[in-house]
C-alpha cells in the first residue's frame, strides 16, 4: 500500500495581509475526556492533581476575599487562578473529586454576587476598582466560571452569573462619559486591566450577544497600556522588552495577546493578526531561553523583579540575573502557543511548548506537586516562594503556586489535535486519544514511548472501518536523521526537523507507526549580552531536554570546563542508565580534564534553598563568578 508524504508549509500572514473573514483553527482540541496519558509527564499531572487541585489549597479563602476585602492588591484573582486548572484537568480526567471541589468553589463564589450582578472584590459604591486590580481580579473570576462552564458542567446558572459579571463591567468601563480601561489598574501602564479581552470574547462566542463582541473591539482599539499601543507595537515588530514603556510585564501583556489571538475567531481585523504572529515570533526568538521561559531583571528592568521582558534569549547568561523566568510568564507563553498552534498549525509553537514543559515548568514544580517556584534561575539558587502572594494560616501561596497546574492541564489539550483531514501529534508521550478522520470517522491513537529518555515512539492506529484519512506527526527540531516505519516497512522521507510530516494512507484497524527520533547529545554556545563576564559559556542538551550540573552531586559543579564535542557540536555523552536517584536523565559527558556527571536541568532539587545549579557552563574562556 502506498502511502503519500508531505510537509506543511508554516502558515504565515499573506502579503495582501487581508483576511476575507474571521479565522478558523486550522487545528482543534480533542473534545473532553477524549485523551488519557499513560506515564512520562502523566506523572507531573498525578502529583499535581493530588498534592495541589485536591490538596489543602484554602480556596475557600480565595471566595472570603470577595466578602471581607484584600488587604493586599489583586488577591481576587486567586480563586480563579486555582479553578481554571482544575477545571481543565477535569476535562481530561474526568474524575469525580476533581468535579466535586470545583463545585463546591464555583458554588461559594456565586454566593458573593454584589446587588449589581459583580463578583468583586471592591463595594459597588467604589467600583471600579482602581489600583486594587479590581478588573483583573473580575477577568479571573470571569475565567473560572467560563472554564467551569465549558469544562465541568454547562450550568445556566453560571452562565447567568457570567452575564451579570460582564453587564457590570460594561455598565462601568467604555467611552465617555464611562471610566476609561487604561486609567485603572495597579500596574504603571495598567496593562492588566485590558486583559479582560480574554473572557469578553469567550463570553461572546457562548452567547452570541453583540454587546461583549462592541466591548471587545473597544478593547483592542485602546491598545493594551496607557500610553502604548501594544497592537501597533507588535505590528510593528518592536523587541518585547521595548513594548510598553516603563513596564513590559511579560506575564501580563502576554495574556493580553492571548486575548487577541482569540479574538481574531470572532472579529475580522488584518492589524490584529499580524501583530499576533509578530510577536510569537519576537517572544520565540528574542526572550526565550534555553530553558522556554523568558523575562530577567537584568540589564533593563531591575525594578520589576524578574517579570519583565528583557531581550532574555540574549542576555540569559548574564551572571548578574538574580531572578528570571517567573512561571506565570511560561505558563501563559504555553497557552499563548497553543492559540498559534490552533490558528497557524505552526511546528514551532509546538516546539516551543515542548521545550518549557521539559525544562522551565517541571523544573519549576516541587518535587511533591505541592506548589510552583515563582521565579526560576539557570545559574544558581533555582527556584524560590519570593514572590507577590499572600500566607493562609502559614502556608505561602503564590500567583505561580497557582498558575504551574495550568500549563500542566495544558499538556494533553496540546498533545493530539484534530485537523479537517485526520489527527496531529504534537507531543510525545504515552497516551490513549479518541480523534477522528476526514469524513469525521472514530479513529483511536495509542501511543507507547519513553521519549525523551529515547527516541522511539509506537502508536497503534484503529480506525472504526478502513478509511483513507491524513495523520500529522511532528518532527522535533532536535532530530535530524528520523526513520519512521508503517507496519514494519520504512517510509521513504527526507523528514525536515520542527516540521509536520503527513502521512496520507488507507488505514486500516491494526495498523502500526514506529518513529525513530535521532536524539544527541549537543553543545550549544551561549550568546552575547551586555555583560562580558557572561561572554564564553556553553550548555548542553539532549533531544529537547536541557542538561544541567548539580551540586547535591558534584561539588565542582561551578569549574570551568572543556566539553569535548565534534564539529557539529555532538557530543559523544554516555547515558547512565538507571539514573541517580530523583534524576530523569543523566549523562558521563567528557571534558578535557576528565567525565564530569550532568542531569536533566528539571530533576535538579534546589528546594532545601542551600543546593545550586549551573546550566551555562564557564569555560577556560570566560570569567567565573559564584552563582547566586
Amino acid at each position: 500500500m502506498r502511502t503519500s508524504i508531505c510537509f506543511i508549509a508554516v502558515s504565515l500572514m499573506s502579503s495582501a495581509g487581508v483576511q476575507a473573514s474571521p479565522r478558523s483553527d486550522v487545528f482543534e482540541p480533542l473534545p473532553s475526556g477524549a485523551i488519557t496519558l499513560k506515564g512520562g509527564l502523566e506523572r507531573e499531572l498525578r502529583l499535581s492533581q493530588e498534592g495541589w487541585i485536591l490538596g489543602d489549597v484554602p480556596y475557600h479563602a480565595f471566595a472570603d476575599f470577595f466578602r471581607k476585602g484584600t488587604p493586599q492588591f489583586a488577591l481576587g484573582e486567586m480563586w480563579g487562578k486555582f479553578v481554571r486548572p482544575g477545571c481543565m484537568f477535569y476535562r481530561h480526567s474526568r474524575d469525580p473529586r476533581i468535579k466535586a471541589r470545583m463545585q463546591e468553589a464555583v458554588a461559594d463564589i456565586l454566593s458573593t454576587e454584589r446587588e449589581n450582578g459583580s463578583i468583586s472584590t471592591v463595594p459597588v459604591a467604589e467600583q471600579p476598582g482602581g489600583r486594587n486590580g479590581d478588573l483583573w481580579e473580575r477577568k479571573y473570576v470571569l475565567l473560572g466560571l467560563e472554564g467551569y462552564y465549558a469544562d465541568v458542567e454547562a450550568d445556566p446558572r453560571v452562565l447567568a452569573a457570567m452575564r451579570r459579571q460582564a453587564d457590570a463591567i460594561l455598565e462601568q468601563i467604555g467611552p465617555d462619559p464611562k471610566q476609561d480601561v487604561l486609567a485603572l489598574g495597579w500596574s504603571p501602564n495598567h496593562v492588566e486591566s485590558s486583559t479582560l479581552l480574554e473572557p469578553m470574547v469567550r463570553l461572546y462566542r457562548l452567547t452570541g450577544e453583540t454587546r461583549y463582541l462592541d466591548f471587545a473591539k473597544y478593547l483592542v482599539a485602546r491598545g493594551g497600556a496607557l500610553g502604548s499601543d501594544l497592537v501597533q507595537m507588535a505590528h510593528d515588530k518592536v523587541p518585547p522588552h521595548l513594548m510598553g514603556g516603563v513596564y513590559p510585564k511579560a506575564y501580563e501583556t502576554t495574556s493580553y495577546f492571548e486575548g487577541l489571538a482569540d479574538y481574531l475567531r470572532v472579529a475580522d481585523d488584518a492589524r490584529v493578526y499580524r501583530a499576533v504572529t509578530n510577536y510569537f515570533a519576537l517572544v520565540r526568538d528574542r526572550e526565550l531561553t534555553i530553558a522556554g521561559n523568558g523575562g530577567a531583571d537584568q540589564p533593563y528592568h531591575p525594578r520589576v523583579m524578574g517579570e519583565a521582558w528583557g531581550d532574555t534569549a540574549r542576555e540569559q547568561t548574564n551572571p548578574d540575573i538574580k531572578r528570571m523566568m517567573e512561571t506565570c510568564t511560561g505558563v501563559t507563553w504555553m497557552k499563548f502557543c497553543s492559540h498559534i498552534l490552533r490558528l497557524e498549525a505552526d511546528a514551532s509553537a509546538a516546539e516551543a511548548i515542548e521545550r518549557y514543559v521539559y525544562n522551565g515548568l517541571i523544573g519549576a514544580m516541587k518535587p511533591d506537586g505541592c506548589g510552583f517556584s515563582y521565579v526560576n534561575l539557570l545559574d544558581g539558587h533555582k527556584v524560590t516562594n519570593q514572590g507577590w502572594g499572600w500566607k493562609f494560616s502559614g502556608k505561602p501561596v503564590t500567583c505561580c503556586n497557582l498558575n504551574g497546574p495550568m500549563g500542566l492541564a495544558y499538556i494533553p489539550h496540546v498533545a493530539v489535535m484534530q485537523a479537517a483531514e485526520g489527527p496531529v501529534i504534537n507531543l510525545y508521550n504515552g497516551f490513549m486519544a479518541q480523534a477522528k478522520t476526514a469524513s469525521g470517522g472514530d479513529v483511536r491513537l495509542e501511543m507507547a514511548t519513553d521519549y525523551p529518555l529515547s527516541g522511539a515512539v509506537r502508536m497503534q492506529v484503529t480506525p472504526a472501518k478502513a478509511e483513507a484519512f491524513t495523520i500529522r506527526l511532528r518532527n522535533p527540531a532536535c532530530s535530524d536523521a528520523t526513520v519512521v516505519r508503517i507496519n514494519g516497512q520504512v517510509v521513504p522521507l527526507a523528514a525536515r526537523p520542527a516540521a509536520y510530516l503527513e502521512l496520507v494512507r488507507e488505514w486500516r484497524p491494526g495498523d502500526c507507526i514506529e518513529i525513530d527520533f535521532s536524539l544527541r547529545c549537543k553543545l550549544v554556545k551561549g550568546p552575547r549580552g551586555v555583560n562580558r563576564a557572561g561572554d564564553g559559556r556553553v550548555a548542553l542538551v539532549y533531544g529537547p531536554v536541557v542538561l544541567a550540573r548539580d551540586e547535591r552531586r558534584d561539588p565542582h559543579f561551578n569549574d570551568a570546563v572543556e566539553i569535548i564535542a565534534a564539529a557539529d557540536g555532538t557530543v559523544n555523552a554516555r547515558r547512565i542508565d538507571p539514573p541517580p536517584t530523583g534524576a530523569r536523565l543523566a549523562f558521563e559527558v567528557p571534558t578535557r580534564d576528565g567525565p564530569i556527571v550532568m542531569t536533566d536541568y528539571a530533576s535538579v532539587d534546589c528546594w532545601d534553598g542551600k543546593n545550586r545549579v549551573r546550566t551555562w557552563l564557564p569555560t577556560n574562556r570566560c570569567s567565573c563568578p559564584k552563582p547566586h
